[in-house]
């Protein structure tokens, strides 16, 4: 029961860190003229490099994960193919949307690991799953037009990084399960933001930024460490002792501390059949958990 409450303390804490970041995010794209390439680039270095710095500090060996090709190969697919898309497109999407939208479409996430399933096992998708595929099609249609075939409610650039998102945060549970089971979760979150700033890192010296106050500077501080740090290794560390479909219920967070964070601070709206749209693609988090076999199609 105490690793339980531990679990859900750690992944609650998390995904509202997560949710919380786009809304500063969103803040500082709108109002400070932050280019958002940049805050990805600075997310991604000082996250990484603070996490392997804490990592040494609990005496972790941080390049032992260096001695296996193999472990080498799934690090450089995590970093490239998950952490850094996955930061990527979500800022592109609140940068071209808002941060509420961007982290329901991130949601759909599911889904596509039930797609990936099924066509790597060759297997139609169950029941369940193909119901959970239905809602979330139904509530990403009403997200973005409100009903209205002849108009979209969010951009086309902003649906497009917002499914990019979910997308991209599928790829999670094709790599990192192997190395977590080998590996401190600093040192393989570490490695990989900091890798995967890599691709970005000519942004730091092209860049042309705005005059940036200390308040500013305050925010940029929180995204690299309570909304990117902390909310990745927090929900992690949750994994060891919460099933994921409980995980996966946790998760809801994150929409929902974005969307309050952004209606009070941002005064951000919605039209009701955006919110319907919304809370069926959240559903898809209950329907899972029903399932007896989260890595069956």
């Amino acid at each position: 029961m105490q690793n339980k409450k531990r679990g859900l303390f750690f992944a609650v804490t998390g995904c509202i860190f997560w949710g919380a970041s786009g809304t500063v995010a969103e803040y500082l794209f709108s109002h400070k003229a932050i280019p958002s390439i940049w805050l990805v680039e600075i997310r991604l270095l000082f996250a990484g490099l603070l996490l392997l710095g804490l990592a040494l500090l609990f005496k972790a060996d941080i390049f032992s994960i260096w001695k296996k090709p193999k472990s080498v190969i799934l690090l450089l697919c995590f970093a490239f193919f998950g952490v850094f898309p996955s930061q990527l497109t979500y800022f592109l999407a609140i940068k071209y949307g808002n941060a509420p939208t961007a982290t329901v479409l991130q949601f759909l996430g599911p889904i596509f690991i039930i797609l990936y399933l099924s066509l790597s096992k060759r297997q139609l998708p169950s029941r369940i799953n193909s119901f959970s595929i239905l809602i979330a099609l139904i509530g990403t249609f009403l997200l973005v037009t409100s009903g209205n075939l002849n108009s979209l409610s969010l951009s086309p650039l902003a649906v497009i990084f917002g499914i990019g998102a979910g997308l991209s945060q599928a790829s999670y549970t094709l790599v990192p399960r192997k190395l977590l089971s080998e590996y401190n979760e600093m040192v393989v979150i570490g490695w990989a933001m900091l890798i995967g700033s890599t691709v970005l890192s000519k942004t730091l010296f092209t860049t042309k930024l705005p005059p940036i106050s200390m308040g500013t500077f305050g925010w940029i501080a929180f995204i690299i460490t309570f909304g990117t740090m902390f909310s990745y290794l927090f929900y992690l560390k949750s994994l060891r002792d919460l099933s994921p479909s409980v995980t996966g219920m946790v998760s809801s967070f994150e929409p929902l501390s974005a969307t309050f964070l952004s209606v009070v601070f941002l005064h951000v709206s919605f039209s009701p059949v955006q919110i319907i749209g919304g809370i069926l693609i959240l559903s898809t988090i209950f329907i899972q958990s029903m399932g007896s076999n989260p890595d069956s199609p």
